[in-house]
């Protein structure tokens, strides 16, 4: 057969296997912050196991010291300062307008 009549072939590229996000010596610890960190979105949600590229085990352990740290304060429960300042500002603007009608 020649190969332009075989359009369906896809064609074999080499891929580099990414690194696991925690390594075997990495100890998933409430205490462990700077590994704790890298699981936890900007607005303080934790990220999913798909965006992780975790096992599930490591997931649960990571989701269980994540709580664990909250609950002791070392992390926050919601990062949202600057959301918080831009309702408020607008909030005063926005009273502003409807009392001076």
């Amino acid at each position: 057969m020649d190969k332009s009549k075989r359009p369906f072939l896809k064609s074999k590229r080499s891929f580099r296997r990414r690194l696991p996000p925690i390594q075997s010596g990495d100890r998933i610890d409430y205490r462990n912050m700077n590994l704790i960190s890298r699981f936890i979105s900007e607005q303080g949600k934790i990220l999913s196991r798909r965006v992780n590229r975790l096992t599930l085990k490591q997931q649960r352990l990571i989701t269980i010291a994540i709580k664990q740290a909250r609950i002791l304060s070392l992390l926050p429960f919601l990062n949202n300062e600057k959301q918080f300042e831009i309702t408020a500002s607008t909030a005063r603007t926005a009273g502003l307008r409807t009392r001076n009608k």
